[in-house]
């Protein structure tokens, strides 16, 4: 298993749109892969459990994954969340 945090930059955090191309970049891949924030874990596939978490502007997201990619997938929604999703 593979875990690497992040901080969450986005003016608008992780709403409706972002939150569309973060399922379908998990989705991509074979791994598990969840998202963690304040203790609370929700599925990276899931675009309900993406929008439950509540994932704001400033706040610190956990992107975990296990599997045969893990380390790509990690390494990938990483750097999508990096990007800010191409939105700044």
């Amino acid at each position: 298993m593979i875990s690497k945090q992040i901080i969450v930059e986005n003016k608008t955090g992780i709403h409706a749109r972002p939150a569309a191309v973060f399922v379908k970049t998990a989705a991509s891949f074979k791994s598990n892969i969840t998202v963690s924030k304040d203790g609370r874990t929700g599925n990276a596939k899931s675009m309900i459990n993406i929008l439950s978490l509540g994932l704001t502007k400033g706040c610190s997201i956990t992107i975990s994954a296990e599997g045969v990619d893990e380390e790509t997938a990690v390494d990938t929604l990483i750097k999508l969340v990096e990007s800010k999703f191409g939105e700044e």
